[in-house]
């Protein structure tokens, strides 16, 4: 090869070599790009088009176990998985560590997001619905009125008085349905406390047979046609407010009269007085604390019998304890509960502990991500539902022992 040759060669590679490095970035780059655009989300499926997984997911199972959804998605895919669940793309947890982030980041990384019909039926200003600064504020309105104080001096002698009225309606030798009873006693206690209904009231036993009819329509397909639960629910909660509204009413006239200062005995007299919430604002808090309060309340106070029946040592223990108390009350001479007699119930309070793990009173909550993170090496995306099951970890065999059977006494190792 001549040397005029070889000069022409290297003239020609000279000239195309910017243009080759150029190319040779942007392809480095692009890569770079696809990738980060291409997070690792956790494994999982879609499901239907549209319905996603969401019948399956919901489908009824024993409240103490996890459903065979979960069961089998963990399985295939592990304790944190992907899906599509009522109508959005979602991350479902049922990591332990996870779980935990997502309830102490409320908030920052996380904020509260139910389906578009809870907001329907419980209402627009309903805390499971509401963020932001408006929930922290009713938020903070229902914590001021449970105050440790009227915790002591308040609600615990009427958590005894409820009781007491519950004992005495029970006949002789007759069969009850514990589940029906411990609604009745959660809803008359939430009754007083929320609107001051005395038990047993023409007007209460109304209200209390409305909140049924609402309660099926909470739990419905949102269906809103003439005779579904969900168009029932729709039209008991009207009643519901007209109810509320009208004792809202009552105490607002008796204050422009000079008859009466609003009190706070009771919640609505603590809306009324502490906070600048308007009438349709109190409405929603009112209605969705009944909700919230009676029925996880309720649930637990019948899964607490169901466990127990099972349970005869647990029985003994419970009675021993108790009576314990009653016989130093006595020697005393102390009637009636006090917070000092509440603090000394410590197997009651590991039976209370051991009925929220196994019975799962709240399986899941609804969660919507605010900002996308990593976790255990898989992107959580910004804007997707997340939701923690609660129940999953509950009974996980890796942090319980044996974790489907009733055991009270587990809890007395970890405290």
């Amino acid at each position: 090869m001549s040397y005029s040759s070889l000069m022409s060669i290297i003239k020609e590679l000279l000239f195309l070599l910017p243009p080759a490095l150029v190319s040779l970035f942007l392809y480095i780059n692009l890569i770079k790009w696809i990738k980060r655009k291409k997070p690792n989300l956790p494994p999982g499926g879609l499901g239907w088009p549209f319905l996603g997984e969401t019948f399956s997911y919901l489908k009824p199972h024993l409240a103490t176990s996890m459903g065979q959804f979960m069961e089998q998605h963990i399985s295939r895919y592990g304790k944190i998985y992907r899906s599509s669940l009522f109508g959005e793309p979602t991350i479902v947890s049922a990591d332990a560590g996870l779980n935990r982030f997502i309830l102490q980041n409320e908030g920052r990384y996380f904020e509260c997001s139910y389906p578009k019909s809870i907001s329907g039926i419980l209402g627009k200003w309903s805390m499971l619905v509401l963020v932001g600064e408006m929930h922290r504020e009713m938020r903070m309105i229902s914590l001021n009125f449970m105050s440790n104080a009227r915790l002591r001096s308040y609600l615990l002698p009427e958590v005894e008085r409820h009781a007491w009225l519950v004992l005495k309606s029970w006949k002789e030798n007759s069969a009850f349905s514990a589940q029906e009873e411990a609604k009745k006693f959660t809803f008359n206690l939430m009754a007083k406390n929320i609107m001051s209904m005395n038990p047993g009231e023409p007007e209460t036993e109304k209200l209390r047979r409305e909140y049924i009819t609402f309660m099926k329509g909470v739990v419905s397909a949102p269906l809103n046609f003439p005779g579904t639960p969900y168009w029932k629910a729709l039209k008991s909660r009207s009643t519901i407010l007209k109810v509320i509204e009208l004792r809202m009413n009552e105490r607002f006239q008796k204050m422009s009269k000079g008859q009466e200062r609003i009190e706070e005995d009771d919640l609505l007299g603590w809306a009324l007085k502490q906070s600048s919430l308007s009438k349709e604002q109190i409405l929603d808090l009112l209605l969705s604390l009944l909700f919230a309060g009676h029925e996880t309340s309720s649930m637990a106070l019948a899964l607490a019998i169901f466990f127990l029946e099972g349970c005869p040592k647990a029985v003994q223990e419970l009675q021993e304890e108790h009576l314990q108390i009653a016989c130093r009350k006595g020697l005393k001479g102390e009637s009636g509960l006090n917070w000092e007699d509440y603090k000394q119930m410590d197997f009651t309070q590991c039976v209370i502990n051991e009925t929220l793990r196994l019975g799962n009173v709240v399986k899941f909550v609804h969660r919507k991500v605010l900002h996308d993170f990593r976790y255990k090496g898989y992107d959580i995306p910004c804007g997707w539902k997340i939701l923690p099951v609660f129940a999953a970890v509950h009974l996980d065999s890796s942090l319980y022992d044996d974790p489907h059977h009733f055991n009270p006494w587990r809890w007395q190792k970890r405290f």
